[in-house]
């Protein structure tokens, strides 16, 4: 996240710095004037800035929302490329005006003073505006940029409070910043990222058809560079450069950069300080503003004009989104209910489409979008209760469409089909039923079994060892029996309170390791490992053994859901990236990354047996799974020496950081595993 995060702090606190530099030059003039009871007015014009840049943004985000697939590419490739217009010139202006920007300011309140409340509020306005759409613009194209990341807002967020922080106390004189050195560095800074905000921004022009060159790659690095390494994620993050690029792509990239950094770098060499402006006297600017002030009567509500210049972007900017761009053809109300579903459905446009959904019946509804001949789901809305109306967005393509009704204790109901022409790149998703994932659950129960069997063998021998005094012989074999019980993963939520009792660990308990209820695997292991002797573990390794051989026997009779399958193909790797690549769960052993490779080795089970079902819906998953989990199983095999293995704490930097890399990297292409195979009502 932080490395989505840093492109947007950077234009946070360059932007919110010099938005409230102008705000605390405002606020300070009119106090040193005399002019206190000004104030609501400048505050007025912030306000109505900060409403215009947030109105602006929502303009974005929902016209691009309105387009096709290939539309948005090409209208967010034109921002992009629009902001970046924006932000060099705001770098230029800053570097020339940082020196003079208080009296030039000064000056113009001092002007304003004697005009009116109008013109206070739209100078305010007008100072603080720019900032504010610059700052809405290129937030916007670099949370695009980040897909689903919440590193831009958040990056945005801690530099506008840090500017904001900085503002207050220039204006209470409590810090000096040297502005000028500071806008040029950060000036510098944001060339760069600039530079590969535009190279994203011809990207998507080209895969938008505004731009030709879609397939002519400069750079093709995908099957040499790790791209879930930390070093790759940080440079596509900060500098928005991928393993892959096009010719365009690079040119623009070095071109910008060349000719840009060496105008900023030359400006900066040339430019002298530039001479203060005249001071404005308070007799000059005060007093007629003051008597001014006291001689005009209010002949409104002192709200009405704050509310009002507040309300008017917001207001302009939903008419904008409701009537400036046509609405997809989809874009209306289809009934949903126990007789009929679809109502109000026709042929709708191709491209991205939003349906709105609205149950008229009097039970909680499955709503999908289907093709007829398949059953395969474009879009779905699950828990849809009565009376309520929601937002359905699916991609459509040329081809037949039908819509599928499943209220709660009732028959499906399907709609009349229609027939789209013409477009392409719509997928669907065909559906996962109980019955589809019964063979794949007996086989997987089988292989629970088998593995609990050898779990009973080896705490047996585990507390042998611990009877007879065996330390040494312990520690191997709890090793090797705690492997075996992780490889059991995507049953962990059928085995009930047993895994509490077998692999349970001390977070939370009141008394820590040394609670009553601390036992099990764990508990063994901080004996074994923090010099207690075999007395003291002799209860805890008979209890191991009999939880062992309890749920060997009860395990038959657990009810194993079919839908956890798909579910603990993410899961159980998730719970590895958290708990034993962190060292969270290590109590003493240092072998966290023996239990990872575990947790791999009971990953790859499970997608064996599911492996029939992803195949037939999604092609590439797999193989791809298959290439990052020899990734990281090499990673894994590194730190394993004999019967060694490095602990996480004493892995270094570079290897921990492609550790985290790898399964990350897997964690994200499995992702898709859940949604591809889940259990959709059909009556």
């Amino acid at each position: 996240m932080w490395d989505d995060a840093f492109p947007s702090f950077l234009i946070g606190l360059r932007e919110g710095l010099e938005g409230g530099l102008i705000v605390s030059i405002l606020v300070a003039t009119l106090v040193r004037a005399g002019a206190k009871s000004r104030l609501p007015q400048v505050w007025t014009g912030v306000l109505a800035a900060i409403a215009l840049a947030m109105s602006f943004g929502a303009v974005l985000t929902f016209t691009a929302a309105s387009l096709s697939a290939t539309a948005q590419e090409a209208f967010g490739g034109a921002l992009s490329v629009v902001a970046v217009a924006f932000v060099t010139a705001m770098v230029f202006w800053m570097r020339r005006s940082a020196r003079g920007l208080s009296g030039e300011i000064k000056e113009k309140v001092t002007g304003a003073l004697g005009m009116g409340a109008g013109v206070l509020i739209l100078t305010s306005f007008l100072a603080v505006g720019r900032e504010g759409l610059e700052t809405a613009l290129f937030l916007w194209t670099t949370a695009r940029a980040a897909g689903e990341s919440v590193g831009p807002l958040t990056g945005a967020g801690i530099g506008l409070v840090l500017a904001a922080g900085l503002c207050w106390g220039l204006y209470r004189r409590v810090l000096k910043i040297n502005l000028t050195k500071f806008f040029t560095a950060t000036g510098a800074v944001l060339i760069v990222i600039a530079a590969g905000v535009l190279g994203y921004g011809l990207r998507d022009l080209q895969e938008g058809g505004a731009l030709p060159g879609k397939a002519a790659y400069a750079l093709d690095l995908g099957g040499s560079v790790d791209a879930g390494a930390w070093y790759s994620t940080l440079v596509q993050g900060v500098l928005n450069l991928t393993p892959t690029m096009t010719w365009l792509q690079v040119i623009g990239y070095a071109g910008y950069l060349a000719v840009v950094m060496t105008l900023f770098v030359r400006g900066v060499r040339t430019t002298k300080p530039a001479p203060a402006p005249p001071r404005a006297t308070t007799s000059e600017a005060g007093t007629p503003a003051a008597s001014r002030t006291r001689a005009s009567s209010r002949t409104r509500p002192a709200w009405v004009v704050p509310v009002a210049v507040v309300a008017v972007p917001a207001v302009v900017a939903g008419l904008v989104v409701a009537l400036g761009w046509p609405k997809p053809a989809g874009a209306r109300t289809v009934a949903v209910s126990e007789t009929e579903c679809g109502k109000g459905f026709t042929a709708p446009r191709p491209g991205r489409q939003t349906f709105q959904m609205r149950n008229t019946g009097s039970r909680t509804s499955e709503v999908y979008l289907i093709d007829p001949a398949t059953n395969a789901v474009y879009g779905e809305i699950e828990g849809l209760a009565p009376g309520t109306t929601r937002d359905l967005v699916a991609t459509v393509a040329g081809g037949s469409y039908a819509w599928r009704c499943v209220p709660t204790g009732g028959t499906a109901v399907t709609s009349k089909i229609v027939r789209v022409g013409g477009g392409a790149g719509a997928t669907a998703v065909v559906p996962v039923s109980e019955q589809d994932l019964a063979t794949p659950l007996k086989e997987y129960q089988r292989y629970v079994e088998r593995g609990l069997a050898t779990l009973v063998a080896q705490t047996g021998r585990l507390n042998a060892d611990i009877q007879g005094g065996d330390l040494a012989a312990a520690r191997t074999d709890w090793l090797t029996a705690h492997r075996t019980y992780s490889s059991l993963g995507a049953a962990y939520g059928t085995f009930e309170d047993f895994d509490r009792k077998i692999n349970g660990r001390p977070d939370g308990l009141p008394g820590g390791v040394d609670d009553k209820d601390f036992t099990g695997f764990h508990r063994i292991e901080y004996g074994l490992w923090h010099g207690q002797s075999a007395d003291r573990l002799k209860a805890p390794a008979q209890q191991l053994a009999a939880d062992a051989a309890g749920l060997l026997k009860a395990f038959p009779t657990q009810a194993f859901d079919p839908g956890d399958l798909p579910l603990r193909a993410h899961e159980i790797l998730e719970n590895t990236l958290q708990f034993e690549l962190t060292g969270q769960a290590d109590q003493g052993s240092g072998t966290e990354l023996a239990t990872a490779d575990a947790n791999l080795a009971g990953t790859r089970e499970l997608l064996s047996v599911l492996e029939p079902l992803l195949t037939s819906r999604a092609p590439h998953l797999l193989p791809t799974v298959d290439a990052d989990t020899a990734r990281l199983r090499g990673l894994l095999d590194a730190a394993h020496h004999g019967n060694a293995w490095t602990p996480v704490n004493r892995l270094d930097a570079l290897t921990r950081a492609r550790l985290d890399g790898a399964t990350g990297q897997l964690l994200e292409d499995l992702a898709p595993v859940p949604d591809l195979l889940e259990i959709r009502k059909s009556a």
